[in-house]
């Protein structure tokens, strides 16, 4: 899996503008971004060294591609994980003999592999390349300054001609909202993005480019809980304009409930019968209080750290069709059930026990929110399953 965050370097700027939205999801899902150029690599003892100059996009963990390599080290090119990013060099572990490597070496942030399957003036049709997922598409319209609009679709022929829209014109007319900006200007906003071949979250701190808060929002498959559910496909996003909102939002992701978040679009029931569903999504375990994932005082876990065994203890995001059948588990989202905001900033990494997992966490609480305000985690290393 990949992920990238807005303070990378030669990462392209989210705002208030048209096309903004498209320029970042071309470069996350589609082309990569941040080309530099390798000074010199040398291998010693397993690791590879890159010199370069002037630092990089790359960052500890991150997914960068690599290109130009020839001789010997031809087989590295292609996809490698950091494992040190410096101003001068960046490292990652290789199975390649000591020594040097030669040709005009490049790499950048690499991207998750997706497909731009249409495209026109500030809209854009992307699905996934990877066949063993469901392959729905996701259309957005980023024609406006503070809002981009976005549906998904079972099949789609053109920009403007598709079957199974998700959410439908009468759910949400127009499409869903991923809101970008708080007000419709070129300043920058903070935004975080991860995923995989099947899925990705996205969140957008709308009031600046701290991310002190903002709210995360998802497209993609979920782990469904029906072998050979071919409609496990979601999309997350707001059902109106709340992009200079500093209320917390039941239709992002990091709203934590048993069951009451709202807007989790799915494309079908699990009977494969019917148009689209307007999904729940809730936490799988621990969590009683319904709120901003971190804040609330939960009942059953109250402290952070675990008292018992000094731990953050984490539960995962459950789809549902709501007041019908549980569907499955939303790929990638960890979901704190402490009150533990502020123990944590924007882009720490910490490991998860459980899964030896690298997750980031990403603060968030509601779009336009001035100060922390809560938490999730997503993994970065690993397998999103």
């Amino acid at each position: 899996m990949k992920w990238a965050v807005s303070s990378m370097v030669g990462a392209p700027t989210l705002n208030g503008t048209a096309g903004s939205m498209i320029a970042l999801l071309d470069a996350f899902l589609v082309n990569g971004f941040g080309t530099k150029a390798v000074d010199s690599a040398q291998v010693t003892s397993g690791v590879c060294r890159m010199a370069i100059t002037g630092g990089s996009a790359a960052q500890d963990h991150c997914v960068i591609q690599l290109a130009g390599v020839t001789g010997s080290g031809v087989a590295l090119n292609g996809l490698q994980r950091v494992k040190t990013a410096a101003a001068s060099y960046v490292e990652f572990l290789c199975d390649l003999p000591d020594g040097p490597l030669s040709g005009a070496i490049t790499f950048k942030i690499a991207p998750l592999g997706w497909e731009k399957v249409f495209s026109g003036t500030n809209l854009a049709v992307y699905r996934s390349a990877d066949v063993t997922g469901t392959r729905m598409y996701l259309r957005v319209d980023d024609s406006g300054g503070t809002n981009a609009r976005v549906v998904g679709y079972e099949h789609m022929r053109s920009l403007t001609d598709g079957d199974g829209p998700f959410p439908t014109a009468v759910q949400v007319a127009g499409g869903g909202y991923w809101p970008k900006a708080s007000t419709a200007t070129a300043s920058a906003r903070a935004w975080t993005v991860s995923g995989d071949s099947k899925t990705f979250t996205i969140h957008m701190h709308t009031a600046g480019a701290g991310g002190e808060s903002g709210c995360v929002w998802g497209f993609g498959d979920f782990k469904a809980d029906k072998s050979g559910d071919t409609y496990a496909c979601m999309l997350q996003c707001a059902s109106a304009d709340v992009a200079a909102s500093t209320s917390f939002q039941t239709s992002s992701v990091e709203y934590a409930s048993p069951s009451s978040g709202v807007n989790t679009f799915l494309p079908r029931s699990f009977t494969g019968v019917g148009s689209a569903i307007n999904g729940g999504h809730g936490c799988e375990a621990h969590v009683e209080v319904a709120g901003v994932a971190g804040t609330a005082n939960n009942p059953k876990v109250p402290q952070y750290p675990n008292p018992a065994d000094n731990s953050l203890c984490l539960t995962r995001k459950v789809i549902f069709e709501r007041n019908v059948s549980k569907r499955g588990i939303q790929r990638g989202v960890r979901i704190p059930v402490h009150m533990c905001y502020m123990a944590f900033a924007w882009q720490d990494k910490l490991v998860d026990p459980e899964t030896g997992d690298v997750l980031m966490a990403i603060k968030c609480g509601s779009p336009a929110g001035t100060s922390a305000q809560g938490v999730i985690f997503v993994a970065i290393t690993g397998d999103w399953e």
